[in-house]
């Protein structure tokens, strides 16, 4: 991109952009991934307690478990693994682009350095707060507890990586806003965990409302019509004696 005119500040976020796109796929696989652990999680917790003293057979009923309901654990794990060489070789690059003029200048506004870190930290606190949004709408549905503990993730990096280059972090940046416009779009379509289960519920509820209670025999109108008949053959029996 930087070779068709673009700064390097525009051509590292239009290369995110791009990534992230070529990605899209396997983060909807993902999604769908953890909301089918989190189905299971009834399941599993059952599983854990009718064989707590069998390891082995706690990890047969398991397997079957996922295979049963097409599951896999490790599918939230590929879309991560996916971008950590993409990281690597990016970070990489930036040291290499360090001698040169046009990367050192190739910044925006404050941050004119990409091979520095950000002088006024604005770029941190940009990622922490991207960060904290992809997350609070990616835990829709996660475990209060474990909502906690996700929360303070963002400030720890924020303040783990707060000295490296900002080249990167106009790529941690652009990423993060990628990621609250997929996560917008993926959670409103894919259907939260047990939703399913509970149309069908619903759905079955429903139809126990209209249907006739067990042992009442006929509706209302044949009960009548039953009724008429009996006084009918009653009336004719007399008239014949």
């Amino acid at each position: 991109f930087h070779g068709w005119g673009a700064p390097w500040w525009l051509a590292i976020a239009m290369l995110t952009v791009v990534v992230r796109t070529f990605l899209f796929p396997l983060t909807i696989r993902q999604v769908k991934s953890m909301r089918k652990m989190q189905d299971l999680k009834p399941a599993m917790d059952r599983l854990r307690e009718e064989h707590k003293d069998d390891a082995q057979m706690l990890q047969q009923e398991m397997m079957k478990l996922y295979r049963e309901r097409g599951a896999n654990p490790l599918g939230g794990c590929l879309p991560i693994l996916v971008q950590l060489p993409i990281f690597i070789v990016l970070f990489y690059t930036i040291k290499e682009f360090e001698r040169l003029d046009s990367f050192r200048s190739g910044g925006l506004l404050w941050f004119q350095d990409l091979t520095v870190y950000d002088p006024l930290y604005i770029l941190p606190v940009l990622y922490i707060a991207t960060m904290m949004i992809s997350q609070e709408i990616a835990m829709q549905s996660t475990a209060p507890e474990q909502k906690r503990i996700m929360r303070f993730l963002p400030l720890i990096f924020g303040i783990v990586l707060i000295r490296f280059p900002a080249g990167l972090f106009v790529y941690w940046v652009t990423s993060n806003l990628i990621s609250i416009v997929q996560n917008l779009l993926i959670y409103r379509n894919v259907p939260k965990p047990g939703a399913v289960e509970e149309t069908a519920g619903d759905h079955e509820s429903r139809s126990d409302e209209h249907r006739p209670e067990s042992g009442s025999g006929a509706s209302e109108s044949e009960l009548e019509a039953e009724g008429k008949s009996g006084v009918g053959r009653a009336k004719r029996a007399g008239k014949k004696r």
